[in-house]
């Protein structure tokens, strides 16, 4: 059984086409623009079988067509690996399109094997320089580039993600480094640059916790339009969702 914090039907901005998303509960990151700060906590949720799963997966293909499924998101997915391997695999020996979408920062035999029924992996890079990442995420960087690593090993395709977060990530030298660092992965089919927003400030009220980036500033369009040229330069599709 995994711990489901919340599932969104057509999804079109977690992984390839229309998308079923499931949020799962549990981030061993603490992300200081966390949009989903009420799946940080490993507990709660909803206790939901496989067979529950494919149920609504099966109820929802119709809509998927040709590049849509399903997508794991979180919270971080990974921390609840070794129970999403079964609904993995009982959605895989069904002909679903899985995508993971993860911060990389857990790698064991359970996430290996959980990757043996994956189709793609958009994974999250919060910033390449290990003293910002966590500044940023409460960790440093050091799991996630590993995991990274393991998923060109693979040959696993993968979506890098980098929010722009005015102040903390939008360095021009990160920005290179982060090209630099990815312009050699064959695996690595595009980059979504992620502008910073405060949509999920008002569930750390919620929990009692206080947003530490209140009244950050958002991007400015010279900043997306800096970033977007940088990275243009180093892969071959970059998008600003």
């Amino acid at each position: 059984m995994i711990r489901v914090h919340s599932v969104e039907s057509l999804g079109t901005y977690d992984g390839p086409g229309i998308r079923l998303v499931y949020f799962l509960q549990g981030c061993n990151f603490k992300c200081l623009y966390c949009a989903n700060a009420d799946t940080i906590e490993l507990k709660g949720g909803k206790a939901t079988s496989a067979e529950e799963v494919l149920k609504m997966a099966e109820n929802q293909r119709p809509f998927f067509g040709k590049k849509g499924g399903i997508t794991f998101s979180g919270g971080e997915p990974l921390v609840q690996a070794k129970a999403l391997v079964p609904v993995l695999r009982t959605l895989k020996a069904q002909g679903f399109h899985i995508c993971l979408d993860t911060n990389g920062s857990v790698l064991n035999d359970d996430v290996k094997e959980a990757l043996e029924f994956v189709d793609i992996v958009l994974l999250d890079i919060k910033h390449m320089h290990p003293e910002w990442h966590r500044k940023i995420a409460g960790q440093g960087n050091e799991r996630t580039l590993e995991m990274a690593a393991y998923l060109q090993e693979i040959k696993m395709p993968v979506w890098l993600r980098y929010v722009l977060v005015p102040g903390y990530s939008n360095q021009t030298e990160a920005i290179h480094d982060l090209g630099k660092h990815f312009a050699a992965y064959e695996n690595i089919e595009k980059l979504e640059i992620q502008p910073y927003h405060e949509l999920g400030a008002h569930k750390y009220e919620h929990m009692g916790w206080t947003y530490q980036l209140k009244g950050n500033p958002v991007n400015t369009l010279e900043q997306l339009d800096e970033a977007y040229e940088i990275l243009s330069g180093y892969f071959k599709e970059v998008v600003v969702n």
